[in-house]
């Protein structure tokens, strides 16, 4: 329980809605609860009238009968004298609600006859059904409704959560296991502040009544037929402790599930192009019979529970007519058929309830289980966050790497060594290298997606720690080597990082990136939608919708990550040539394994092993014969005929 101390912000959120259900519940149950002693009336006046009506035909059979030998008619056997219907009501309804009471009381003033008395009392009882009816849906129009807003809220939480954390939270963790964490875990919450506080709250309100009444009642009698009710709380108890247990173990199961199908449906080109279906079925199967035996055992615990409720109520119904039927027989504790009726109704308005605490405490356990799970993630404080002073200014485009030192968390990959790296503003810098030699870090620390273990990486003189977040990836485009369009537009796709809809610029970075004519091409141009992760474009078309995406926002900074290497050569000339006029103004760092020997670059840094190696112009570069000279001539022998 004490993982769902999380959601009483909900509660305090939401608290009149919540108060106003728990009134509603109070009065659904209290015009309920009356429902027993008008009926235990009703059975009284019948027995009563009963008894008159023997009582009279008694006495007209013996006037009938033939005088004796003395002359005289015979007389029959002396009876004690039946009380009257006044005084037996009067001690009949001393313990019932002051309401009932005042009802009984109008229609002995009245003196109703027997049918119009039972009449009036029928519908009575209907109009407090009905009213009861109508407070249980006002009690569900504020609960579950207010449940379903907190289920809302809860979900926006943890959205806005996740776009916090950083980028290596979101390698060490898998897809559907923070989908599974949304909806799965989410919607068992909502359990837990929906049905189950309504239920919960409506069990202790009609126990409570009941309990009341019961004992002012026959508190003897309330003790026999209640005794059951102390060992279905042991039951519960203890059916309740294996539930939690299994419930953590089976929604741990049902996120490797989700997992296990995320991944599948994202590489199934992968998975049929290898003929792996298969052996993808098997392996989901295994997980799949793994949960489905776990999930099952769960069930069969919980199915202990509504045979022990009913087997509870039974006992306590036989107990009931037994011991008050023994009571009426022998004339004990004043008791009537009444009495014996009201309990009985009693008894069964406690079915739902006391059959419930196993339903409600099922819930309570499962939502705890999944409230622990989000905690886990909600209590994750981001690596890379805002500094309390971070500021936001406009930048100019001076970069600076400073003794750089990196090493990836999660892999122990030590990516950059002592970097120093100076771009002024305006500069075209290309960093080349091969794979794994840290070009791709160099970025990362720049978007600030990670932080250095040593050194500082600054903007126009100002650490990247000191500025506001946001405002720094905003001023600055990304095009990664990656690349990953969505499922909308192509021009949703292209202007995703604008904050408002501009067509115009839409098409002129699609020119830019050299996709534009492509794009006109396709049924809908602009407005055709991308399957997704761009599935229905082909490798070079998603590039250049992603370099579109970049040069949109027309930055002071961009870095485009290896964002050519599925272009063919005359198309990358053409954007490269856009590329040139486009960044003139521009501090742009181009990030490759190739040699662009056509663009005229400002610098060239070479990388090797997270280090510098060489740096300086393609001339000065090739005159050196270095590293440079040798990936050159590697990279010309390849795309030489042969």
């Amino acid at each position: 329980m004490k993982h769902l101390k999380a959601v009483n912000k909900y509660f305090w959120k939401y608290r009149w809605r919540f108060l106003l259900g728990l009134v509603f519940i109070i009065l659904s149950n209290y015009f309920r609860i009356l429902t027993p002693q008008v009926t235990g009336y009703v059975v009284n006046s019948v027995e009563s009238q009963l008894r008159d009506s023997l009582n009279h035909r008694d006495s007209a059979a013996a006037a009938r009968q033939p005088a004796t030998s003395s002359g005289r008619a015979a007389m029959p056997p002396a009876k004690a004298k039946a009380p009257s219907a006044a005084s037996t009501n009067a001690k009949d309804t001393a313990n019932y609600d002051i309401l009932v009471r005042k009802f009984i009381s109008s229609m002995d003033v009245h003196n109703a006859a027997f049918s119009t008395k039972i009449v009036i009392c029928g519908i009575t009882l209907l109009v407090l059904a009905l009213i009861s009816g109508g407070f249980l849906f006002l009690m569900r129009q504020t609960i579950i409704v207010m449940s379903r807003h907190i289920e809302y809220d809860q979900k926006n939480e943890i959205y806005a959560h996740y776009q916090q954390l950083d980028a290596n939270f979101y390698k060490t963790h898998s897809t559907g296991d923070l989908m599974s964490r949304m909806a799965e875990d989410v919607s068992r919450v909502r359990m837990f502040t929906g049905p189950a506080v309504m239920y919960l709250a409506n069990l202790l309100v009609t126990i409570g009544f009941s309990l009341f009444f019961m004992l002012r009642k026959d508190a003897l009698l309330s003790f026999y037929v209640l005794t059951p009710l102390p060992i279905l709380a042991i039951t519960i108890y203890y059916v309740n402790t294996i539930i939690h247990k299994r419930s953590e173990h089976i929604q741990a199961l049902l996120s490797n599930l989700t997992t296990n199908a995320q991944e599948s449906y994202s590489g199934i080109r992968v998975i049929k192009s290898f003929v792996q279906e298969k052996a993808m079925l098997r392996f989901f199967s295994r997980n799949s019979e793994e949960y489905r035996k776990n999930a099952v055992n769960l069930a069969k615990v919980e199915a202990i529970y509504f045979p022990a409720m009913g087997l509870m109520i039974g006992l306590s119904t036989l107990l009931t007519i037994m011991i008050g039927g023994l009571y009426v027989i022998y004339g004990r504790h004043n008791t009537d058929i009444g009495t014996i009726t009201e309990f009985v109704i009693y008894i069964t308005m406690l079915t739902f309830p006391v059959s419930a605490i196993g339903w409600v405490a099922s819930m309570v356990q499962r939502a705890s289980a999944s409230q622990k799970r989000l905690n886990e993630f909600l209590e994750t404080v981001p690596a890379i966050r805002n500094a309390p002073d971070a500021r936001k200014m406009p930048l100019e485009g001076n970069i600076s790497f400073q003794g750089v030192d990196f090493t990836y968390p999660n892999t122990g990959i030590h990516a950059l060594a002592d970097f120093n790296l100076e771009i002024r503003k305006g500069e075209k810098v290309v960093i080349i290298g091969r794979t794994g030699s840290g070009k791709t870090t160099i970025a990362q620390l720049l978007l600030r997606m990670y932080d250095p273990d040593k050194g500082r990486v600054l903007i126009d003189g100002t650490d990247l720690r000191e500025l506001n977040l946001q405002d720094l990836r905003r001023q600055i485009s990304y095009v990664p080597q990656d690349v990953f369009l969505f499922s909308d537009t192509v021009s949703g796709n292209i202007q995703f990082g604008l904050d408002h809809t501009d067509e115009d610029k839409v098409r002129v970075a699609a020119r830019y990136a050299s996709v534009d004519k492509e794009i006109d091409g396709f049924a809908e141009r602009y407005e055709t939608m991308i399957g997704e992760r761009g599935v229905t474009l082909s490798g070079g078309q998603k590039q250049r919708i992603s370099i579109a995406r970049g040069l949109i926002k027309d930055p002071e900074i961009i870095v485009f990550d290896d964002c050519l290497s599925a272009v063919d050569a005359k198309t990358e000339k053409e954007i490269l040539g856009n590329l040139y006029q486009y960044l003139q103004h521009k501090t742009a760092i181009i990030i490759t394994h190739r040699i662009f020997s056509l663009f005229d670059f400002d610098r060239i840094v070479v990388l090797e092993e997270g280090r510098i190696v060489e740096t300086g112009t393609h001339q000065e570069l090739i005159a050196l014969n270095g590293y440079y000279t040798y990936l050159y001539e590697q990279q010309q022998a390849e795309n030489s005929p042969a």
